[in-house]
């Protein structure tokens, strides 16, 4: 049976037999078992079936950061849990980061907590997921992050930063040229996406390129972060834009 948890919710597979749900709350210590089918639509919305029990919303603690959240409202992604770290502590003092697709505060919180950057500017399209993402600054008592409702594509353009993070995999590269243009010259991109393996090393640095408008593009680092599907990736792209 494959499970993961999050702070007292337990997420079973999706193909998981039948099972004594009483005795697994027990033997887990949590107050609900849930079964996430997927996350559908730009807004990262779960389709969900619980099992046991009836509240959804818990705090999960990670890296230091606690994470407060509603499972039936908005994802939860418990294999980025490195790459969220990754970011944080590659964040110099006095940075201004922009997180798109900010979500909760996945990367947002933790660069918060673990680094001196001077602003973080998080952008979220999902309504609730915005609304965690406010709650989760003032639970992590933090006073550099800027949250903003609105679509990456139409608020990015209104700031500047020295790194920005794409945290999301699908139609990602869409969003490329809006980064690249509020990038600042020398700034470092983090971009997600999940690519074929035989395309991994080529297909991403080739579209962020592609959307620099002639600037130049030094690639730092492609980094795996879990296998998506037989084989395909879900890889970040570091790459400095001049």
């Amino acid at each position: 049976m494959k499970y993961k948890k999050i702070g007292d919710i337990l997420i079973l597979d999706k193909n998981h037999q039948s099972l004594d749900y009483d005795e697994l709350a027990g033997v887990h210590n949590v107050k609900t078992i849930m079964e996430i089918d997927h996350i559908q639509g730009t807004k990262r919305e779960p389709v969900y079936r619980i099992l046991y029990g009836d509240d959804t919303e818990t705090i999960n603690k990670e890296n230091g950061c606690l994470f407060k959240l509603d499972l039936a409202k908005v994802m939860w992604s418990k294999g980025n849990n490195n790459e969220r770290l990754r970011i944080a502590k590659l964040v110099s003092d006095g940075e201004r980061v922009l997180d798109m697709f900010a979500g909760i505060g996945y990367f947002s919180i933790p660069i918060g907590v673990h680094s001196n950057a001077s602003q973080v500017i998080s952008i979220e399209i999902n309504p609730n997921s915005y609304q965690f993402l406010c709650e989760n600054i003032k639970l992590n008592k933090l006073d550099n992050i800027t949250p903003i409702l609105g679509d990456c594509r139409e608020v990015t353009p209104k700031y500047s930063a020295d790194r920005i993070i794409m945290g999301y995999v699908k139609t990602t590269h869409h969003y490329l040229g809006v980064a690249i243009d509020s990038l600042n010259e020398g700034g470092i991109l983090h971009y997600h996406e999940t690519v074929p393996e035989k395309l991994m090393e080529t297909r991403p640095i080739e579209r962020i390129v592609s959307e620099a408008n002639g600037r130049d593009v030094e690639l730092l680092k492609i980094n795996k972060i879990k296998k998506y599907a037989p084989g395909v990736e879900h890889v970040v792209v570091d790459a400095r834009i001049y």
